[in-house]
């Protein structure tokens, strides 16, 4: 009962945040702050963003537009899935490093065992 009041009550509000060209320019916002943060990462992170994201100041314009043109929780949504997606590729790379060389069972190195 209460959700088809809510509905006729809203049913002709629209979100214009949702709506194709505010996406784009969310994503392109999304896209110009992390191009950003892969060209300075060498430099010292000194801001925090959402989800304990550090940032160098040098990406502070390209955060603002992007949180400006993005809502709050695809922000967050997007900043989880930037590092997920770091921490995944800092393990892969780092995997290589500490490899070692491969040793496996050689055949016969057991006896096997006779029945009597």
């Amino acid at each position: 009962m209460a959700i088809e009041t809510y509905a006729a009550r809203n049913s002709d509000q629209v979100h214009s945040d949702v709506l194709s060209q505010a996406r784009q320019a969310c994503y392109k916002a999304r896209d110009a702050f992390y191009a950003c943060l892969d060209k300075q990462s060498g430099k010292k992170h000194t801001e925090i963003a959402t989800v304990g994201l550090l940032y160098p100041s040098e990406c502070k314009g390209s955060r603002a537009a992007f949180e400006k043109n993005c809502r709050a929780s695809w922000v967050k949504h997007f900043d989880r899935q930037y590092c997920k997606n770091k921490r995944v590729q800092r393990l892969l790379d780092d995997r290589d490093a500490r490899r070692g060389p491969l040793s496996l069972p050689q055949p016969y190195t057991f006896k096997p065992t006779t029945t009597s």
